[in-house]
C-alpha cells in the first residue's frame, strides 16, 4: 500500500514541479506590472507568511475548509446511507436532490452574510452547504452499486440491520464516497475564497482582496498562489487517507475490486454470531 502511494504521489508531482521551473526560468525578465516574476510571488509570498500577517489568514480559512467539510462528510454519509438503503425514500426525495444540487450555493453568499454576519459560522455554513451534495450524491450512488448479492445474503443470515450497514454497505460504499469527498474539497476551496472575498475582515479570500484594491500586484499573486498551494496540500492528504481507507480496493483487480470486502466482513460475522 506504501508503495502504491508513492508511485501515486511521484506521478501528481512530476507535472507541477515541471510547471514551476518552467513559469521561473520563462517569468524571470518580466517587466509587466500584472505579471511579475514567479520568483517575485513566490518571495512575496514567503515574506506576508513571516511578516505579513498571511499566516493568521491561512489558519482561519484553513479551519474554516475543515469545520465545513468535515461537517458535510459527518451529514453527506449518513444521510446517504439511509437515503441509499430505502428505495422508496431514494425514489421520493430524488426530485429535491436534484435540485439541491442544480442551485449554485454561491448565489446564497449575501444572503448568508447579510443573516449570519461576516464571522467564521457564515463560512463554514456556505462550506458545508457546498460540499453536502457531491458527497451525499456519491454515497448514494455508492449504496445502490452494491452488488445485491452481498445485501442478499446479509438478509439470509437475519444480521442486524445497524451491523450490515457499518460492516457490509459502508465499506461497499466507500470508494464512492471518497470520490465525493474530492470533489466536496475543490468546492470548499471555492467557498472558502468567495465568502471571504465578500464578507470578511480575515481570510485568504479577504488578503486577496486588500493587496487587489490596493494594487499590490505581487502580494496578490501571492496569496493566490498559496491558495492553490492549500488545495493541493489538502488533495495529497486526502490522497493518503484514500489509499488508507482503499489499500483492499486497489489491490485488486477492477472486476474483483466491488464488494469483495462486504462479503468477507459478512461472512466473518455470520461466522461469529
Amino acid at each position: 500500500m506504501s508503495r502504491t502511494f508513492l508511485v501515486s504521489a511521484l506521478n501528481q508531482l512530476w507535472l507541477p514541479v515541471l510547471v514551476i521551473v518552467l513559469l521561473w526560468v520563462g517569468t524571470a525578465g518580466s517587466t509587466n506590472f500584472y505579471f511579475p516574476p514567479f520568483g517575485d510571488m513566490v518571495g512575496a509570498m514567503g515574506a506576508n507568511l513571516a511578516h505579513g500577517g498571511l499566516l493568521e489568514d491561512l489558519w482561519f480559512s484553513l479551519k474554516n475548509i475543515l469545520a465545513g467539510l468535515g461537517l458535510a462528510i459527518v451529514v453527506g454519509v449518513l444521510a446517504g446511507l439511509i437515503i441509499g438503503e430505502h428505495r422508496r425514500l431514494r425514489e421520493s426525495l430524488g426530485p429535491v436532490l436534484d435540485f439541491a444540487r442544480a442551485t449554485p450555493t454561491v448565489a446564497f453568499v449575501p444572503v448568508i452574510i447579510l443573516t449570519l454576519g461576516i464571522g467564521a459560522t457564515p463560512k463554514i455554513f456556505l462550506i458545508f452547504l457546498g460540499s453536502l451534495w457531491p458527497i451525499l450524491l456519491n454515497t448514494i450512488s455508492g449504496v445502490e452499486g452494491i452488488n445485491p448479492a452481498v445485501l442478499e445474503t446479509a438478509r439470509s443470515y437475519r444480521i442486524p440491520w445497524q451491523l450490515r450497514l457499518r460492516r457490509v454497505i459502508l465499506p461497499g460504499a466507500t470508494p464512492q464516497i471518497v470520490a465525493g469527498v474530492r470533489v466536496a474539497l475543490s468546492v470548499a476551496v471555492v467557498l472558502m475564497v468567495v465568502s471571504e472575498i465578500y464578507g470578511s475582515p480575515v481570510g485568504l479570500g479577504n488578503f486577496i482582496l486588500r493587496s487587489g484594491s490596493s494594487f499590490a500586484v505581487t502580494d496578490t499573486w501571492g496569496g493566490t498562489l498559496l491558495i492553490g498551494l492549500l488545495g493541493y496540500g489538502l488533495s495529497v492528504v486526502l490522497l493518503a487517507v484514500e489509499h488508507v481507507l482503499l489499500g483492499w480496493y486497489f489491490q485488486r483487480p477492477p472486476r474483483v475490486r466491488r464488494n469483495t470486502q462486504g462479503l468477507a466482513l459478512l461472512e466473518r460475522e455470520a461466522l461469529t454470531r
